[in-house]
């Protein structure tokens, strides 16, 4: 799921990242009091950190994409669970964590999508709607509704399950960024997190030297005026045009934690995003 001017989508990391915003439009007379939408989790035994699972539903019509091999991006922190998924297509418009019925409700919390990128074995990318979803267990099944694009909303299934650590991803990241030499690469890098809006470069550079790695962060807007990373603070390289960010780019094959400050708005406000750096597509700067 990488791109050239890629979606955040996403998430993520569960803190990577999602934007959950209030939904339902309707007078507020007559209507019967909004369902709790809170999803209610249970104990759990998986250590915090970023997990690749698999997501099943009860419908062929509503499933993950081909391209991500019927699993998404499962993140656990502090005993919570949300799972990254993309979809097929952007016709799925709003999730639900629970019955249509309540997703109708004044005041229901909905699901807003993020803008995924998708790359399927022929080389072909797509662009599509995807969504960070709340996880109450492993291996049970729960109630998640959607609404398509006819305005109608249905009840579906679905369940999480065999999540594998994606730790090991890290460690091969690491030991292909311990390989490279001294140069200029390029590398796709995925940005999830936020309303969806927001966008980055990708391939980005990415400068080693014999005792750091940076990437060159390009955004599709000139509004982000710092990024925080690791707990340092980063402010823009350029000017003019879109804001440009050189950051540190110390981990491969896993999300990392990042801030983006966006003066767009009325005031200031930082947004938390994850970035994802792949190994496999590091290729010397032509």
């Amino acid at each position: 799921m990488r791109k050239r001017q890629r979606r955040a989508a996403g998430a993520v990391i569960g803190a990577l990242v999602c934007a959950v915003l209030g939904g339902c439009a309707g007078s507020v007379s007559e209507k019967a009091a909004p369902a709790q939408t809170e999803t209610v989790f249970e104990e759990i035994a998986l250590s915090d950190g970023v997990y690749q699972a698999e997501f099943d539903t009860d419908s062929s019509m509503f499933h993950v994409n081909e391209a991500c091999d019927g699993k998404g991006t499962l993140t656990v922190a502090d005993g919570k669970m949300t799972i990254h998924i993309s979809l097929t297509s952007k016709n799925i418009l709003n999730l639900y964590p629970g019955l249509a019925e309540d997703a109708q409700k004044e005041g229901a919390e909905l699901l807003m999508p993020t803008e995924d990128t998708v790359t399927y074995s022929d080389g072909t990318t797509e662009t599509v709607h995807g969504f960070d979803v709340p996880v109450p267990a492993l291996d049970e099944e729960f109630d998640l509704a959607l609404i398509g694009k006819k305005g109608k909303w249905y009840d579906h299934r679905v369940s999480v399950s065999s999540p594998e650590d994606m730790t090991g991803q890290k460690e091969t990241g690491n030991a292909q960024k311990a390989e490279l030499e001294e140069g200029t690469y390029t590398i796709e890098v995925k940005l999830d997190g936020g309303s969806g809006k927001a966008e980055i470069l990708s391939p980005a550079l990415l400068q080693v030297s014999e005792d750091q790695i940076t990437a060159q962060i390009q955004w599709n807007s000139p509004n982000y005026d710092y990024m925080i990373v690791d707990g340092e603070t980063f402010y823009p390289v350029n000017t003019e045009g879109n804001s440009v960010f050189e950051i540190p780019a110390e981990t491969f094959d896993v999300p990392v934690k990042v801030i983006g400050d966006t003066i767009a708005m009325s005031r200031p406000h930082e947004i938390e995003y994850t970035l994802t750096f792949y190994s496999d597509t590091i290729k010397p700067e032509s």
